[in-house]
């Protein structure tokens, strides 16, 4: 492991940040990311300026270098320095900052719960918080679509990957992951502001997430309808834009035994997107199915990680 830990610690470790987010959940105020987040947007408004292309696409690179590297610097440092019990304790701590399992519940229960209780208009409110697609005119069965698509893909963002590359890099590594994520989830748009800028971040992005993003769709599949799990993953995933989250919306969508995908609107327009998996539509209560199935992932994730670390 480049942590220089071991994995039986590391498995320890894991599941201690994963119990302080099932417990504390997502900090109301003073929330690492969100600070984050105010420093990527500052360092955009003042380089992301007209220019020629491969000016902006360096730009984007340099404003990528100036918001990540020191971040995973100062963490590295620390957890070289501290007193051992000491840098333990805080890379359980930077591991539950990562983590948004917890995060994932609390925002798409309560769409469940509104549609359970016909509140279409508190329904689309929410959904509108945890996706970007237009919710004003939605049914219920596509504000259902949009979270069960929000938790199968959030899952590895905000989940599992985090986990993976803890495991292989100790704090820092979650650390990289989550900024990393969260540059390309404001960055990574392909528009005429951020194709170019953001270019850099949606690649480093993509090459971070390639190996949990397969490891999640495989357990998806293994804990859902495998067959056709592993089915969807092999012939829809090549047709979705991204490379990482085709397989795990594919093979989720699969494993549910849902049909999702297809016409959603942005912006006031519709886009078609590839079809994923097989079945019904989505309905409110396979939100529940679908947190579920993260849920389930994330105690396979630990179970396996500590059964390496008894072997190892």
């Amino acid at each position: 492991m480049l942590s220089g830990l071991s994995l039986s610690l590391l498995a320890w470790l894991a599941l201690g940040g994963v119990l302080l987010d099932a417990l504390l959940g997502e900090t109301r105020r003073w929330h690492p990311l969100v600070g984050f987040g105010r420093c990527a947007n500052l360092l955009e408004n003042r380089l992301n300026q007209q220019g020629r292309p491969l000016i902006r696409v360096l730009r984007g690179m340099f404003a990528w270098m100036l918001a990540v590297l020191p971040p995973v610097a100062v963490t590295t440092w620390l957890c070289a320095t501290l007193p051992t019990w000491l840098s333990w304790s805080l890379q359980a701590l930077l591991l539950y900052v990562c983590l948004g399992l917890r995060s994932l519940r609390d925002h798409t229960q309560p769409i469940f719960a509104a549609l359970q209780a016909g509140d279409m208009d508190e329904a689309r409110r929410l959904t509108a918080r945890i996706v970007s697609r237009d919710t004003a005119a939605a049914d219920a069965a596509d504000l259902s679509k949009a979270a069960v698509e929000s938790l199968l893909e959030n899952g590895n963002d905000a989940v599992f990957g985090t986990l993976f590359w803890f495991v292989v890099a100790g704090a820092p590594g979650a650390v990289l992951f989550r900024l990393v994520n969260t540059l390309d989830a404001m960055w990574g748009y392909r528009n005429a502001r951020y194709d170019l800028f953001g270019r850099v971040a949606a690649r480093i992005d993509d090459v971070l997430n390639w190996i949990p993003a397969r490891l999640t769709a495989l357990s998806y599949a293994v804990l859902g309808q495998t067959r056709l799990a592993l089915h969807c993953w092999r012939t829809q995933a090549p047709a979705w834009p991204s490379p990482n989250a085709g397989p795990v919306m594919a093979s989720g969508a699969g494993a549910l035994g849902l049909a999702l995908g297809g016409s959603a609107v942005y912006d006031g327009e519709a886009e078609v997107r590839p079809p994923l998996g097989s079945g019904p539509v989505a309905c409110a209560a396979d939100i529940v199915r679908a947190w579920t199935l993260v849920a389930r992932t994330t105690a396979l994730w630990l179970a396996a990680l500590a059964m390496l670390g008894w072997i190892i």
